[in-house]
């Protein structure tokens, strides 16, 4: 093992960044950035027909957006290079060719219809379905024949004859027996490798100290021990986190909802909020707090606090956590986010300060950044009506156009309407009514916005201005 910590993300372009990877790359960064050690980002691209340019530009946007940076990799370079599997073919064929030259690995010329029937074999007698490694003694003789028929074969791995074990960081010693792995395949007829030879390979030329990946991972684990054990390599430390299941207690799939780190950033998402919430699916601060800032999380994370249980992922705290981030951000920042979305909705966008304190005046209600669109509507709009009977109902109560006409009147001895002098009209108007309470606020609310309950009122009418207030509330009067 290398004594600087070295981690590694290494993504399958594929499709766009899946919510339960990004979990991952957000553990090995924050646990890289812990140890003042070295983030690796790899790409595993010998999926040639599902692998695409495109999923990778966009993998690896997401992980910007998220506000990951790695040390080495596409478009950084590095020591250890190339970083895309696709470009280290070579390498593979290098070591393939010393298995079998050390005797650890061998040519399979075995079928898929032969494979089959060792199955259905297996499967019939209750046995194990592995392998049998019937095409590990074959004589020269018998891999010409196979040759001269036309069949390409794999290079298999032997499984060792002895049990294979390691310490997890997360789940401590693991142990699996011989009869639990038989001879795998390291290479594919094309001679593309396979993901268990490939990414020790990778991961032992690029001295990565420490495997943190998913749960769903250890099982993939004995293979890769054996290969690295046959090259007489050192292993790295392996920790395997807990998967992330849906509310049902299954594996997080598109039926609970978003599944890419894409689908969070358009529903408006914070990526400060969305890091946070990860983190904490499967670790915990000793301090107990839920709301923890990269900083934060960087400087707490400890291997002990990685839970052994899945996690489950709990959209509402997610909304929750979300909604705090964004009543934390900065005003113009936080304007600057909800633009998009604002101008999605076709709203005609006033000048930047007022753009500002609309936002500000809704954010306490926003969970996701497209909230804005529904809870900013009624700055954009000249149609105010009651958003129900109940509100209405306050419109029509003896006192409310007592209340309107006074609100008229202070309004003609002012300026400027802001906030401060919004309750000095407020309160003047108490006093010359005698109306007091929800009968004097609730109609200026519902007549002003429609809503009983929404942004606080003084912010809404320094917004709204004078001319607008006096327009709505003089369109409640009965002559």
């Amino acid at each position: 093992m290398t004594e600087q910590v070295r981690v590694r993300f290494a993504p399958s372009p594929t499709g766009h960044l899946h919510i339960g990877n990004a979990r991952t790359a957000i553990m090995n960064w924050i646990f890289a950035r812990h140890s003042n050690g070295v983030f690796v980002l790899r790409v595993e691209d010998t999926d040639m027909e599902r692998s695409s340019e495109v999923s990778e530009k966009s993998i690896l946007q997401d992980l910007r957006w998220l506000g990951l940076d790695w040390d080495e990799g596409p478009e950084v370079g590095g020591e250890y290079g190339p970083y895309r599997q696709s470009e280290r073919l070579d390498l593979y064929k290098k070591y393939t060719e010393q298995l079998l030259k050390s005797g650890h690995a061998y040519h399979c010329y075995c079928t898929p219809e032969e494979l089959e029937a060792e199955k259905k074999q297996a499967l019939a007698a209750g046995a194990p379905v592995m392998y049998s490694g019937r095409c590990r003694t074959l004589t020269q003789e018998q891999k010409q024949r196979f040759e001269a028929e036309g069949r390409k074969p794999v290079v298999r791995m032997k499984y060792p004859e002895q049990p294979l074990s390691f310490t997890d960081l997360v789940k401590g010693e693991l142990s699996f027996p011989p009869e639990s792995n038989g001879d795998f395949v390291i290479v594919r007829a094309d001679g593309v490798p396979t993901y268990n030879f490939a990414v020790v390979i990778d991961d032992g030329l690029m001295r990565i100290s420490h495997v943190v990946r998913g749960n769903d991972h250890v099982s993939n684990t004995p293979r890769q021990l054996a290969v690295y054990h046959a090259l007489g390599w050192n292993l790295p430390a392996f920790a395997h986190i807990p998967m992330i299941l849906g509310p049902d207690r299954t594996r997080l799939s598109k039926r609970h909802g978003a599944t890419s780190v894409d689908m969070y950033a358009q529903q408006g998402y914070l990526p400060e909020a969305l890091i946070n919430f990860l983190s904490l699916l499967g670790w915990s601060s000793e301090s107990g707090d839920e709301i923890l800032s990269v900083q934060r999380l960087i400087e707490e994370f400890d291997f002990s606090r990685v839970s052994k249980s899945p996690a489950i992922f709990d959209v509402e705290k997610l909304n929750w956590m979300n909604g705090v981030y964004i009543r934390e951000t900065d005003p113009a920042r936080l304007a600057e986010l909800c633009l998009p979305y604002l101008k999605k909705a076709g709203y005609k966008l006033p000048e930047q300060p007022v753009l500002e304190k609309i936002v500000a005046a809704v954010a306490k209600s926003m969970e996701r950044l497209e909230d804005v669109i529904a809870r900013a509507e009624l700055f954009f709009t000249d149609d105010i009506q009651p958003e129900n009977e109940e509100a209405a109902r306050f419109l029509n109560k003896e006192t409310t156009q007592k209340v309107f006409w006074s609100f008229l009147r202070q309004l003609d001895r002012i300026e400027v309407l802001n906030a401060d002098t919004f309750r000095k009209i407020m309160k003047t108007v108490g006093q010359e009514t005698g109306v007091i309470g929800k009968d004097l606020w609730m109609p200026v609310r519902i007549a002003l916005t429609g809503q009983a309950h929404g942004p606080e009122l003084p912010a809404v009418v320094e917004i709204f201005g004078k001319q607008r207030c006096y327009r709505l509330i003089k369109s409640r009067i009965i002559e």
